[in-house]
């Protein structure tokens, strides 16, 4: 009996070694990996950008993990990250597949789609509707003011009290987007909007945490009750509702007179050429995309803007002095009246740098076999950028580690924006929603600092700056007292 119990135990022993994950020859070094889990264990707090920073102070500006059996190379640091997303941008601009987030979107739409034809016919297409202005009769800038108008409404009754501005920022950015892309906006408590945060609010949660490293790591799981099916619920509710959408424009468009994003990838429809990658499938899940690009990172970066603009009254009583003589006599802000802001540019860029939003971007992977920094890199590896180890480097920033808009001014006063600053990522697939996201940042928080004076309450404690991480990195709830500025 004993023989067999040691022959079984050898066998297992055998079958675990067999399934430990190795690295290739030359791949950049990393802790060692568990059979089955890869380094699952490695990445087990609340906030994974801690156990990245350790890794690669042991490990360097290039280390390498195992998601489950998968190999992924973290790169760190501005001049690592510039050789793979600009230098070396197409070996390193595909997307990982078998992951979480491809199942969950099924790799369709634009973020998650593999790099190639399909992809780039639609982010050019994507891109070019955007751009700027040029969305249908009204431009983006005239959007993004309407929708403003009923944020100052929200504020205005909330002048002499404190405020939570959580959901407010969260429904402005959501109808700027639903405006875009569907032409309609909602009341704050229309039901169908409330669904839509609620989904996007839970996917986010989902996609970097604990439960999609373990549907990643371990693929036995996939088909168990656990809490990752949630997101594939929420995803499904979201997809119904832009069904519902589609289907109520192609009943009510004019063709050849767009409306909106809809009408105009519609009117794509109609050429009917044979090799379009085009579909009523792709629009659902292209429709997904845009509404994450334009929603929850806008929203998030301003909830971290007034959390520090109220926490540095100084700086906000500058950028309200710039903006009263920059905007004296004139009704409201333009775009353009950014040229003319070197110091509210600077604090805007500023705060997107403490924000970092999205601090590990979307993960990408190679396109074929290639290298960095030294290191040799295998076809379909999946990359993951560090985009902290970017936004805070030391010898990059002025003040690295502070909240401090000289981090954007050179001696003169000018706005200046360092190579280093990549909160959209870097390279072709940088993040679609960049153009919207600088649009609305500007317009809203001169518009609501030139109206309102916003104020740390006096009872609210020391403030909490450390973020909750998730898909995006978003400030703790918190309060804010607002009072009506004299009119300039």
């Amino acid at each position: 009996m004993m023989v067999y119990v040691v022959l079984l135990w050898f066998c297992v022993c055998f079958i675990l070694l067999q399934l430990k994950p190795r690295r290739p020859q030359n791949f950049p070094p990393g802790p060692p990996a568990l059979p089955i889990l890869g380094n699952l264990l490695h990445l087990t707090s609340k906030n994974p950008l801690k156990d990245f920073e350790k890794l690669r102070q042991s490990y360097g500006y290039v280390y390498s993990l195992f998601i489950g059996s998968k190999p992924a190379v973290v790169i760190n640091g501005f001049k690592t990250m510039k050789e793979a997303m600009v230098v070396k941008a197409t070996d390193f601009a595909g997307r990982p597949q078998n992951l979480f987030v491809n199942d969950l979107t099924q790799s369709k739409g634009m973020i998650m789609a593999d790099y190639g034809s399909f992809w780039r016919d639609h982010r050019r297409f994507a891109l070019m509707t955007l751009k700027n202005f040029g969305l249908g009769k009204k431009s983006m800038e005239e959007r993004i003011h309407e929708e403003i108008k009923f944020t100052i409404k929200t504020l205005e009754k909330s002048i002499g009290k404190t405020l939570s501005p959580q959901v407010m920022f969260h429904f402005a950015t959501s109808n700027i987007i639903c405006k875009v892309l569907f032409g309609t906006r909602y009341e704050y408590d229309d039901e169908t909007i409330r669904v839509i945060i609620r989904c996007f609010t839970e996917i986010n949660k989902t996609v970097n945490g604990l439960w999609a490293m373990l549907y990643d790591s371990v693929p036995l799981v996939r088909h168990l009750p656990l809490p990752f099916n949630k997101a594939f619920e929420n995803m499904e509710t979201f997809l119904s509702i832009s069904t519902r959408f589609v289907n109520e424009h192609k009943e009510s468009r004019i063709p050849g007179e767009p409306r909106d994003f809809v009408d105009c990838y519609l009117d794509e429809l109609d050429k009917k050429r044979e090799d379009s990658f085009f579909s009523e499938e792709q629009l659902r899940r292209i429709n997904f995309d845009l509404y994450l690009a334009g929603t929850d990172t806008v929203s998030s970066t301003l909830l971290t803007g007034f959390l520090y603009l109220t926490n540095y009254p100084h700086i906000q009583d500058r950028c309200q002095e710039e903006i009263d003589r920059v905007l004296e006599g004139k009704d409201r802000v333009t775009f353009e009246d950014r040229h003319n802001m070197p110091y509210v540019q600077a604090v805007i860029h500023e705060i997107q740098r403490v924000a970092n939003i999205v601090p590990l971007s979307t993960f990408h992977c190679t396109t074929k076999d290639t290298e960095l920094m030294g290191y040799s890199i295998p076809r379909n590896t999946i990359i993951i950028q560090n985009l902290t180890s970017v936004l805070k480097e030391e010898g990059q920033w002025k003040f690295p580690q502070e909240f401090d808009p000289e981090n954007f001014l050179n001696e003169q006063g000018e706005f200046v924006k360092p190579e280093a600053f990549l909160p959209f990522s870097a390279g072709p697939r940088m993040c679609p929603g960049e153009g919207l996201a600088r649009m609305e940042l500007f317009l809203m928080t001169v518009t609501l600092l030139r109206t309102f004076k916003f104020i740390w309450p006096e009872d609210a404690g020391e403030p909490d700056f450390t973020p909750v991480f998730g898909a995006t990195l978003s400030p703790k709830p918190y309060n804010m007292e607002v009072q009506l500025r004299s009119k300039q």
